[in-house]
């Protein structure tokens, strides 16, 4: 099961869900994987903040913190967005913000998948696969949809 929550302070994006839940069970099933339970909960960035620190002992905003509960190859966990950050990214980026929130939605997905992002040459790897994903994403649209709802 794939869940989309927002906080209450923070409007959810319109994302096509079913879309994008068959979009994360073929990345992960191209890393050998299965999707168990995995929630995307999308919030503002000094929520995001306070879980860093919190929970990961980091000072910094990010985009994602994931929580991975996988076992086997079945994929689980939480993850929490905020949509603030994916918005100053994309525009930090010049990238347009529905592409950078599912390139963030995906980032989690294949974190879970056994993706790292902590030397150069992992991010390195990251990027591409997030790429191959994105590419994936943009084949299962159909003629004149977008992303977003």
């Amino acid at each position: 099961m794939i869940a989309f929550y927002s906080d209450d302070d923070v409007e959810e994006p319109r994302l096509h869900k079913k879309l994008l839940r068959s979009w994360i069970e073929e990345v992960a099933r191209g890393y050998g994987r299965k999707v168990g339970e995995l929630c995307y909960q999308f919030c503002g960035d000094e929520r995001i903040l306070q879980t860093n620190q919190d929970f990961l002992d980091h000072d910094y905003y990010t985009d994602i913190i994931t929580f991975d509960e996988s076992e086997g190859d079945r994929i689980a966990g939480d993850m929490l967005i905020s949509l603030d950050t994916v918005r100053s990214n994309a525009e930090q980026l010049g990238t347009d913000y529905a592409e950078e929130l599912h390139r963030v939605i995906i980032h989690g997905v294949l974190h879970l998948c056994g993706l790292n992002d902590k030397t150069d040459e992992d991010e390195e790897r990251m990027r591409q696969a997030e790429e191959a994903a994105l590419s994936l994403l943009r084949e299962e649209l159909g003629e004149g949809e977008t992303l977003l709802d």
